[in-house]
């Protein structure tokens, strides 16, 4: 289950489907991916063909990223059975 939000416009999306605080062209996938996080209860859950789960690496170490669209990815941690920090960022 989802717990926390970084990013507040993607956090109004899950919320109440609002699209102002996200790219538009990316709500069916963040829809699709929210929902596989929100029920996720460790990162193999979000393991799936086309997604590339990765774990990051130092300053972001203990999070995990699955791919939006080009490089938009959607950033969270495990904590327990919950996710938290949930971020929506271009990486480069």
């Amino acid at each position: 289950m989802i717990i926390s939000f970084r990013h507040k416009g993607l956090q109004a999306f899950f919320l109440t489907g609002s699209k102002a605080g996200i790219q538009a062209m990316h709500a069916k996938r963040l829809r699709e991916l929210l929902t596989a996080l929100n029920a996720a209860r460790g990162p193999q859950d979000m393991a799936r063909p086309g997604w590339r789960l990765h774990g990051l690496v130092g300053e972001r170490e203990g999070f995990h990223a699955v791919t939006v669209q080009a490089n938009w990815r959607l950033v969270f941690r495990f904590v327990g059975d919950g996710v938290e920090l949930v971020d929506y960022l271009d990486y480069h």
